[in-house]
């Protein structure tokens, strides 16, 4: 995985990049700010980014509008300070594949790495909160927004014929209040891997494509209420 590190902040672009070369990630180059990012991934095309938001000249959203539209291959994951909910739902439906806070440990920080390259957008779980409690309180649009979806996709109706298995409902409802799939492995004494396999086939029978529509339809069905991810 080659990753392309965007930060306004040299001392921390520094850290970041030693911590990733440390476990043997390669750093294909970093930036300032957003119109920097764009053309350095122009030039170095990298698998991943990873995108400050509040940056002087163009910021981190923006920035991950204009590479999407040109760059669309390019994996772009939020790393930042903010959990302001306009900053969240304004990535995702710019084209982020999903958003870390910097507050992250390293341990859970490569494993959301891991989560991006087995193909599960990395949402931190407190900014899932924030989207599960966003649809339970019928607050729909920005999220549905952000997830550029139809609010049909997340009715009853997308779900398969055959009901989902209990263990696969308790999975369900982990992940939509915010637990990462080790976290999950942990509260039900399974493994990891396991989760991974329920996760899976639930996305396949609930016609959907990541966590982020997970945790909606969770809230939409009733699943989880909001002051069960408190």
């Amino acid at each position: 995985m080659r990753v392309l590190l965007v930060d306004d902040h040299n001392l921390f672009l520094e850290g970041l990049e030693n911590l990733l070369s440390s476990e043997g990630i390669q750093v294909a180059g970093t930036a300032h700010d957003g119109f920097e990012a764009l053309n350095k991934a122009r030039q170095l095309k990298p698998d991943v980014i990873l995108m400050d938001i509040h940056m002087p000249r163009c910021d981190g959203v923006s920035a991950t509008r204009l590479i999407k539209a040109e760059m669309p291959e390019i994996k772009i994951v939020m790393l930042t300070m903010s959990e302001d909910e306009v900053d969240l739902f304004e990535a995702v439906r710019s084209g982020a594949s999903g958003f870390l806070v910097k507050s992250l440990d390293a341990e859970e920080f490569f494993e959301y790495l891991k989560d991006l390259q087995e193909g599960h957008p990395p949402f931190s779980p407190g900014l899932a909160e924030k989207i599960l409690k966003a649809f339970s309180t019928q607050d729909t649009k920005p999220v549905r927004e952000a997830m550029q979806e139809a609010p049909g996709d997340l009715s009853p109706q997308s779900a398969c014929d055959d009901s989902l298995s209990p263990r696969q409902v308790q999975v369900l409802t982990l992940v939509a209040q915010g637990q990462t799939y080790r976290q999950v492995a942990a509260t039900l004494s399974i493994s990891e891997s396991t989760v991974k396999y329920h996760m899976g086939e639930i996305l396949n029978c609930l016609h959907l494509q990541n966590r982020t529509q997970v945790i909606a339809y969770a809230a939409r069905m009733g699943l989880v209420r909001p002051e069960d991810s408190v």
